[in-house]
């Protein structure tokens, strides 16, 4: 699913709301969980899952051309890890049945 998927999906279970309207909520939405993270915050929703930083440390790597090696420095990386409530649903779905969602 993408954004645009998303924003259509939205749009249409709450027609009250205009395209316009159920765009801007999503932006804002997605704005506000990328600023904290950025920020270093965790975020949790319950049911769903959490987002937090992980650190990948500095760690010598090899440039596949010339077998040169280098040095890769640190980084923050984001990370998702599913709730129980997504795992299990996600797991009770039958294979068939992921290309109607």
């Amino acid at each position: 699913m993408t954004r645009s998927d998303l924003v259509t999906r939205l749009a249409e279970r709450f027609s009250q709301l205009t395209q316009r309207d159920t765009e801007f909520a999503v932006k804002t939405i997605l704005d506000a969980m990328s600023d904290a993270l950025a920020r270093g915050h965790r975020i949790e929703i319950r049911g769903f899952g959490s987002f937090s930083i992980n650190r990948r440390p500095p760690r010598m790597g090899r440039n596949p051309r010339s077998g040169e090696q280098v040095v890769i420095p640190e980084k923050l990386v984001p990370h998702f890890k599913p709730g129980k409530a997504l795992r299990e649903a996600v797991d009770a779905q039958v294979p068939g049945e992921l290309d109607r969602l």
